[in-house]
């Protein structure tokens, strides 16, 4: 029975390891002001750890019993069906039928994966796994937007007369233009000047080319004071 005994450290340090690998890759999907950030991930993959260390090493007193059946992967196959719901939270349908969150859903589902690796006492794989989402958000991201049509997203930060109409006038304007909005965010910056207002927009668009000429014109149009872009 010894081969299901273990340490109270190693149980503490598997945890530990979960939980810090959840965050790097939480780390990432905050950094890109996704729905859920470190502390989500932080806890999906720090429960899977805790219910991996329970499935293989809580039971350990029945195993011996005759009528006992013994299986670790029941309850982590519960995680693996279970971080649907999550991810389904994390998954919004805007008004303009543009699905969002999917990849923070499917990292929601590698993080479980992660902390059930942990808890399992596999860390090579789970540090390997880490690497290899990071490396697909920061590397593959930008392969893809340099080479896949309509891929391109950039910031957009303009500063307009605070007038009614004018929100509205600028998303038409974009809408036009085959601009894609996937965020838009009022900058409160507690501006001296009550008449301006400072406004963040996350676009998507087909070229970088497309964009600069898209920038030209929102200079031109009436009530726009200045617009910065930034890829």
């Amino acid at each position: 029975m010894g081969n299901y005994m273990i340490e109270p450290w190693e149980s503490v340090l598997r945890l530990v390891i979960a939980a810090l690998l959840g965050s790097i890759i939480g780390w990432e999907r905050e950094y890109r002001n996704k729905q859920a950030g470190i502390k989500t991930h932080m806890l999906v993959s720090l429960g899977s750890a805790l219910i991996m260390l329970i499935s293989i090493y809580g039971f350990r007193e029945l195993i011996e019993h005759p009528n006992a059946r013994f299986d670790p992967a029941r309850l982590a196959a519960q995680v693996v069906s279970g971080i649907g719901f999550i991810g389904a939270g994390a998954i919004l349908l805007k008004s303009n039928r543009i699905v969002q969150g999917i990849t923070t859903a499917a990292t929601l589902w590698v993080v479980a994966a992660i902390g059930l690796s942990v808890g399992a006492g596999f860390y090579m794989p789970a540090i390997t796994t880490v690497s290899i989402v990071l490396f697909m958000m920061f590397v593959i991201r930008r392969v893809e937007s340099a080479i896949v049509p309509g891929s391109r997203v950039s910031g957009l930060t303009l500063l307009l007369e605070d007038r009614p109409g004018m929100l509205g006038k600028i998303t038409s304007f974009l809408g036009e233009e085959n601009v894609d909005i996937r965020k838009l965010q009022i900058v409160d910056d507690d501006r001296e000047d009550d008449f301006e207002v400072e406004v963040f927009l996350q676009v998507r668009a087909g070229s970088k080319q497309q964009l600069l000429e898209v920038v030209d014109r929102l200079n031109q149009l009436d009530g726009v004071k200045e617009v910065q872009f930034d890829e």
